[in-house]
């Protein structure tokens, strides 16, 4: 009996992973309430959670002295290996358009290309902190500072992290206080 229970354990263990690998491990895993595709967006604090193992979470925003808000983007590298999660580019890493590895931009989930509204004042330190390949158990925090033109501003954060395959781009919508 012992050994028909492993048995079934293994099977379902097996069963789990082909499911996982005929969907894809660039795939968004499910979690309860909105799901993080873009007619979905995840609220601020929330985590997307990728079948290979990634993870990363988009920090609610906090207002500076300064006027700035500074949101943090936390990329967890639960996979099997390596992973290349801002690309190969400062250039290309970050962006407030396009298909960046993390674009951060005014509007909603569904709104494409607003012009205006928020800037970026880290950019160029938000891209170096991308940048390196992130190690197997690795965990990096991005910092994003934003200036935005007016209280109530909506802002979209896409994350698309780089894949030899396919993965799934994860949105957050959150308001700037």
């Amino acid at each position: 009996m012992l050994a028909a229970a492993v048995l079934a354990c293994l099977g379902l263990v097996g069963l789990h992973e082909l499911e996982r690998g005929i969907d894809g491990y660039g795939q968004l895993e499910e979690t309860s309430g909105a799901d993080g595709g873009v007619a979905d967006p995840l609220a601020a604090g929330r985590t997307a959670r990728y079948e290979d193992g990634l993870k990363v979470t988009v920090g609610a925003p906090r207002r500076g002295a300064d006027g700035t808000h500074l949101i943090t983007v936390t990329y967890r590298n639960d996979t099997d290996g390596e992973q290349r999660i801002g690309g190969d580019s400062a250039e290309t890493a970050v962006s407030e358009y396009g298909e960046a590895p993390l674009v951060v931009r005014a509007g909603r989930s569904l709104d494409r290309h607003t012009s205006g509204g928020v800037r970026w004042s880290n950019r160029g330190e938000s891209a170096a902190a991308l940048l390196p390949p992130l190690a197997e158990d690795g965990k990096r925090t991005v910092p994003v500072r934003l200036t935005a033109d007016r209280t109530g501003t909506t802002v979209t954060v896409e994350v698309r992290p780089p894949d030899d395959g396919y993965r799934e781009a994860a949105y957050w919508e959150f308001t700037l206080d």
